[in-house]
Order: C-alpha cells, then structure tokens, then sequence
C-alpha cells in the first residue's frame, strides 16, 4: 500500500481515487472548493456499486474500497507522505503553474507529481519548479476505473527513474501506460482521436455520410476490432504476411486518398448545425445524463468481458 494525493476533486480527480484504491492505496482527495469535495465520496460510492456487480474491484468490498478514500481539508495534509500526486486542476496554464509551485513545495522528496491534463505540455508548467525532474503528466482516458490506457509524457527534464516509476505504479494500478519518448502537442490519443474526428466532420460538411453513418461504421465496424486490438496488429493481421505485406499491398488506397484529407473544416462552422441536429434525433438534449449512465455501464460489462477474455485466451 502507498499513499497517493489527488489534487482537485472533479470528475477526473474522484475516478482516479477509485482506480488507486481499488488497487489498494491510501487516498486522500483535496481541492480549493468545497463543493467539488463534498459530495465526493457518496459519488464515488455509487459508482464501486455498479464496478462490484460487474466484478472490477479485484474482488473485494464496496466499503473496503471505500475505506481507503479521505477527503482533508489542507493541501499539506493531502500531500503528507504520498509517492504518488495526480493533479486535476482546470486546464488553464496561470492554475497549472501556481498549483505545481504548492505541490512542489509542500510534497515530499519521494513524490511523483503528475497532471491529468489532456492539453498542456509539461514543460509548460514545470520549468521553474526546483523538484521540476519528478514532474509529468499522466493524462487518462475517461474514467481511468474502466479505461486502463493512461499517456505517460515526460518534459524535457523528468528524470528516467521517474518516467519508470510512474510506468510501474500504473501497471501495478492495472493501468495501461502509453510512454511517450518526449512532449507533442495532443500527446497521442487526442492525436489519433482527432485525426479520426477531423474525417468525420469532413465526411458529413461535403455530403458524403450522414452523422448517424460515421457513427455506424466505427460503432458497428471499425470499433469492434479495436476493442481488443490496436491499428498495427489489425493491418498484421489483415494481410497473409502480416504488416509489410499488407502496406505492399493497400498503401496506394491511403496515399491516393491523403491529398484529399489536408483541407479543415471548421467543427463549430456551418457542419455544426448538420452534426448537432443528427444528434438531437437520435438522443434529445435532456437524455445526456442517462445516456452517460448507460455508457458507463456498457463500459463497465465490456471491462468485465475483456477480463475474462485474458484469463481464458491470455492478453
């Protein structure tokens, strides 16, 4: 057991304690609001339900999960002796900065410190810190209970040690951890995620797809197989002599078509209207939150199957 710090206690902060408690660490929650804290822990109550009856708290109780998550009231005590500190702030640079300074002042020598943020590099926020070589960011793919996949993306100046360190508290978490060589704006899911929504909208703005037809294909296409596989095992797998064979064969379909994905089209421009209103037919505005729920829930019956699926066929 370790003692891990969360540092804003949102949405992002609150699914990082339950994936560090459930893997059996101490867990103390801080945050400047104390409405963001205050319903913290019935919040996360309700959710180590639904991961109990799905199987995803490695087997053991609500309450014994539950037992290891404090919300303090003092950044210090927060801080006091933890190895780990994950930081989920809002994404503006000025907060990032002051709350690494506290971070970096009040934590002990043996912290890690990592950011949640989706956008910011950490050399952005981190170069005039003393403790600059134990900072980095863990950025996860919402919520981290049920996504294991989480960018670990060092500054220029994280130390190796803390880079390996970070990698092997996640694994030991059952996390997933994608380390990046060195900082890149979008890190690499935002850059793979955008990639594929730059298309979409592309596909709908020329009239060549509906919004509901993009969502059909990866859905019910594309999606399926990236559920248990990534883009370069599909493609070995795709071709009789696996990934050479396959770019000797089909790259002339990707770089004939290329030219023709190099040009924007504004998301919040004229497509907007298209997209908002395909969307609205297929789940009106007032039904978001159920939908999140269901989601969730789906979400959570695909982390239970895939689990079995490892134990039965291995990873």
């Amino acid at each position: 057991m370790a003692k891990v710090a969360i540092v804003g206690s949102g949405f992002i902060g609150r699914a990082w304690a339950i994936s560090f408690a459930r893997a059996g660490h101490d867990v103390r929650m801080w945050d400047q609001s104390p409405a963001a804290t205050g319903g913290a822990r019935d919040y996360i109550s309700g959710v180590l339900g639904d991961l109990a009856s799905n199987d995803l708290l490695r087997g053991q109780t609500v309450d014994a999960v539950l037992d290891r998550i404090a919300v303090v009231a003092e950044l210090e005590e927060a801080l006091t002796e933890a190895v780990h500190v994950q930081e989920n702030t809002p994404e503006n640079l000025d907060v990032k900065r002051e709350v690494f300074s506290l971070i970096d002042a009040l934590a002990g020598p043996q912290a890690v410190i990592a950011s949640s943020t989706s956008a910011l590099l950490p050399s952005k926020f981190t170069d005039h810190l003393k403790g600059r070589h134990r900072c980095l960011v863990v950025h996860p793919i919402n919520p981290p209970y049920l996504i294991p996949a989480a960018e670990v993306v060092p500054a220029p100046w994280t130390s190796a040690e803390t880079v390996e360190r970070t990698s092997a508290f996640l694994v030991d978490a059952g996390h997933a951890p994608l380390v990046m060589q060195r900082e890149l704006d979008g890190f690499i899911m935002n850059r793979l995620q955008g990639a594929l929504l730059e298309e979409a909208f592309r596909l709908v703005a020329d009239g060549y797809a509906s919004v509901e037809d993009v969502d059909i294909g990866i859905r019910d296409g594309l999606a399926l197989r990236w559920s248990f596989m990534g883009p370069f095992e599909t493609i070995d797998l795709n071709a009789p002599g696996g990934v050479r064979d396959y770019v000797e064969r089909y790259q002339s379909i990707y770089s004939n078509i290329f030219p023709q994905m190099l040009r924007r089209v504004d998301w919040a421009g004229e497509v907007m209207a298209t997209v908002e209103n395909g969307r609205r037919k297929r789940l009106p505005r007032e039904s978001l939150g159920e939908r999140q729920l269901w989601r969730d829930r789906r979400l959570m019956a695909l982390a239970a199957h895939k689990k079995k699926s490892d134990r039965e066929f291995g990873k």
